[in-house]
């Protein structure tokens, strides 16, 4: 993907410098792609991002979560087989009840133009956001990554034919120490890691 190689290039600034000098500023700005936009807004709200290329990088970047956190023998709240299997192997105790110490799960979508993450009741069935742990480790893959809510909303609809989950719902607001503005009021605030797996 685009951004993750602008990463991993050194001379990406320059080359971009000398892009932009050939450029009237008039000319209309480029399309930021969807993974750039993504990261961006997805940090400018406060969540931490952790790109793995393979499931071994996956399994280091939650160890590492753990170790941070002090996470280890912990309870943790996740309804995905799949995900209690995948994260098997690291001393936890996981829970169908939400007062756990964080919530572990997928999502339906990446929202790039607000950095967005967007869940329905696939993955916190009828529960409110405030009623999740404040401790939050999602697991999603590159190929999630949509432009708009609406256009995440049709994969929903497309993807689910006959029925359509309910509760769907987005998480913007991750840092717990931020000072919450005016279009976050009423919200409530995660500490959110991301395990983004490049499968595209």
């Amino acid at each position: 993907m685009s951004l993750f190689k602008r990463l991993l290039n050194p001379n990406y600034k320059s080359d971009e410098k000398a892009k932009k000098s050939d450029h009237s500023k008039y000319f209309p700005e480029d399309k930021l792609p969807v993974d750039e936009k993504f990261t961006f807004n997805f940090n400018k709200n406060g969540g931490k991002f952790l790109y793995c290329e393979n499931t071994e990088e996956v399994l280091e970047a939650f160890d590492n979560i753990l170790l941070e956190n002090d996470w280890y023998e912990r309870d943790v709240f996740c309804i995905n087989e799949q995900l209690t299997t995948k994260f098997d192997g690291f001393n936890l105790n996981f829970t169908k009840k939400s007062n756990a110490t964080f919530f572990l799960s997928t999502c339906e979508s990446l929202v790039a133009n607000n950095g967005s993450i967007l869940l329905s009741s696939n993955q916190i069935k009828e529960k409110k956001l405030d009623e999740l742990p404040s401790n939050l480790v999602i697991f999603a893959t590159t190929s999630q990554l949509v432009d708009t809510i609406s256009e995440g909303l049709r994969i929903i609809k497309n993807h689910y034919k006959g029925y359509i989950p309910s509760n769907i719902t987005t998480i913007q607001d991750f840092e717990t120490e931020k000072e919450k503005d005016f279009m976050s009021y009423g919200s409530s605030t995660k500490n959110l890691y991301l395990l983004l797996l490049e499968d595209l």
